[in-house]
C-alpha cells in the first residue's frame, strides 16, 4: 500500500538543539511505521539559539527535506543589546534585571514582529508551498510552533487551498504563555495577536496541544483540539534500574549507550546529586528551592558534605550569580550545554531531577518536554509550578516524584531530606510506573490515528 504523505513545516530541525526540535524529529522517525511518509519544510539559513550536531543521527535516512531561505532581524537586535540573544530561545530579563535596552528590545519584539521575528518567512513560504502542494500529492500539512508565525503559513495555505487538511501543533500556547504579559504590548498589538491565534484555531482541521489543560483551553477558544504530549525515545536496561516491572520493555532507543552503563553509574553517584537539565530563565526560577538547599547546607553538616547541585544547559547568568552568592557556591557543578546524548547520561548519574514551570495559574497546562526523559530514567523528580498542574498529575500517576508551588518552603526540605536519607542507606529506589504511554512510538501511533 502506498504511504500517505505529510508535509511538516517546522523551524527547528537538526542541527538545532534544545527541546523544540525533538517533537517532530521523533514523529518523523516513527510515522513510516504507521503508513505515513514525512516531508520536512524548514529554513535553509536559520538562526538557532542552540546547536546539537548529535541529533543529526536521529534524522531518518532518505527523508525528503525541502528548504527555502529566511530573513530574521536577530542580528540587528543583538547589535542593539547582546542580551537579545536570549530572545531566540524565548528568554529575556524581567523585573529589576531589565535595563532600558532590554525594555526597548522587548517592546520592539512584541509590537513590531507579530507574532514573532520569523514572520518574514511567512509570505515567501506561502508562495513557494502553494506551488509545491499543487505539484505534489500531499495528504496533510502540519505546522509546528513556536515560532507561531509558522501557523500563519498554514493559515494562508488553508485560505488558498480550502480542501487542504491542516494540523496546527502548539508545542507551547500563544497568548496564554506566561511571558506573553511581559511583552509590553500595545492594545492594538495584543488584539492582533489574539485575532491571528483565533483564526488559526478556527481554520485548522485539528489543533494539537502538548498538555491536557492546553487542549481544554484551545477547545474553549474554538479549536478542534487534541492532546498528544511529548515523550521519551529511550531504551533502558530496566533490570539494572531495579524497576518493579523488570520484565517489561520500553520502546526503541536513540541513546544506545545507556545499555552499556555500569550498575553503579545507573544507580547513583558518590554524592547526592540534584540536577537541572536544560534552559533555566528568570521567569521559572525556583528561588524557594535555592533557599531550602541553602538552609540545609548551612544547618546539616552531613548533607553539606554529600550534596552536589548540577546544571546541564544554559542557566541565566543572574540566577547563577544568586546561587553562587549563597552557601551553595561550593556545591555547584555547572557543565554548560551538552549534546542530547550526554545530557541523558547526566540525568542517569543524578539522584533527583529538577523541573520548573512558570508560577502563574495560566501555566498549569505546560508540561516541559524534559519530564518524559526524566521519567524514562526512573529517577525521582522534584517539580515547581502552579497548583493543580498537569505535571503534578503525571508525577502522581507514575509515582515519579513530587510537585511544589513557588510558595512551599518547609515541605521542600522534608522531601529532599527524605530522599537524602534513602540515598545514604542505599534505598533510593527507582520505581516509576505506567510510563509506556509516553513512549515516542506510542504517541506517534496516536498521531497517525488522528491524521486518518
Amino acid at each position: 500500500m502506498e504511504q500517505k504523505k505529510i508535509l511538516i513545516i517546522t523551524y527547528y530541525w537538526p542541527p538545532a538543539g534544545g527541546p523544540g526540535v525533538q517533537r517532530w524529529l521523533k514523529f518523523a522517525k516513527y510515522l513510516p511505521d504507521f503508513g505515513w511518509k514525512p516531508i520536512i519544510y524548514t529554513p535553509e539559513n536559520p538562526s538557532y539559539p542552540l546547536l546539537d550536531e548529535s541529533l543529526l543521527k536521529d534524522v531518518p535516512e532518505n527523508i525528503e527535506i525541502v528548504k527555502t531561505r529566511i530573513w530574521e532581524p536577530y542580528q540587528l537586535a543583538e547589535k542593539l543589546n547582546k542580551s537579545n540573544k536570549k530572545f531566540k530561545a524565548g528568554q529575556f530579563d524581567v523585573g529589576k534585571n531589565q535595563s532600558w535596552k532590554s525594555k526597548l528590545s522587548i517592546w520592539v519584539r512584541g509590537n513590531f514582529f507579530i507574532p514573532d521575528a520569523r514572520v518574514f518567512w511567512v509570505k515567501p513560504s506561502v508562495q513557494f508551498l502553494e506551488k509545491y502542494l499543487k505539484e505534489n500529492k500531499i495528504d496533510v500539512v502540519a505546522t509546528s510552533g513556536p515560532p507561531h508565525s509558522l501557523h500563519l503559513i498554514g493559515l494562508n495555505l488553508k485560505k488558498k487551498l480550502p480542501h487542504l487538511k491542516w494540523i496546527a501543533d502548539f508545542r507551547d500556547p500563544w497568548t496564554e504563555i506566561s511571558y506573553y504579559k511581559h511583552l509590553k504590548l500595545t492594545k492594538s498589538s495584543d488584539q492582533k495577536h489574539r485575532q491571528l491565534e483565533n483564526q488559526v484555531f478556527k481554520n485548522a482541521n485539528i489543533t494539537l496541544a502538548t498538555s491536557y489543560t492546553d487542549a481544554e483551553n484551545f477547545r474553549k477558544n474554538g479549536a478542534n483540539a487534541v492532546c498528544i504530549t511529548n515523550g521519551f525515545d529511550v531504551e533502558l536496561n530496566v533490570k539494572s534500574l531495579h524497576r518493579k516491572d523488570a520484565q517489561s520493555s520500553i520502546e526503541s532507543s536513540t541513546v544506545q549507550q545507556l545499555n552499556n552503563l555500569t550498575s553503579s553509574q545507573l544507580t547513583g553517584t558518590t554524592q547526592f546529586t540534584l540536577s537541572y537539565i536544560g534552559v533555566l530563565e528568570q521567569l521559572r526560577n525556583p528561588e524557594n528551592l535555592w533557599k531550602a538547599l541553602d538552609d540545609l547546607v548551612a544547618a546539616n553538616s552531613d548533607f553539606a558534605k554529600n550534596f552536589s547541585l548540577k546544571f546541564v544547559g544554559r542557566i541565566d547568568d543572574k540566577i547563577l550569580q544568586e546561587i553562587e552568592n549563597s552557601n551553595l557556591k561550593n556545591h555547584i557543578l555547572n557543565l554548560g550545554y551538552l549534546s542530547h546524548d550526554n545530557a541523558i547520561h547526566e540525568m542517569q548519574s543524578s539522584d533527583i531531577l529538577l523541573i520548573t514551570n512558570f508560577p502563574n495559574e495560566s501555566s498549569r497546562g505546560i508540561i516541559p518536554g524534559k519530564i518524559f526523559e526524566y521519567l524514562a530514567t526512573g529517577k525521582q523528580i522534584i517539580s515547581f509550578g502552579p497548583d493543580d498542574a498537569d505535571v503534578s498529575t503525571i508525577l502522581n500517576e507514575t509515582k515519579a516524584g513530587k510537585h511544589f508551588s513557588y510558595d512551599d518552603s518547609e515541605s521542600i526540605k522534608s522531601f529532599i531530606l527524605e530522599k537524602f536519607d534513602l540515598w545514604k542507606s542505599g534505598n533510593l529506589a527507582e520505581n516509576t510506573q505506567n510510563i509506556e504511554q509516553f513512549s515516542r512510538k506510542n504517541l506517534t501511533k496516536k498521531l497517525a490515528e488522528i491524521l486518518g
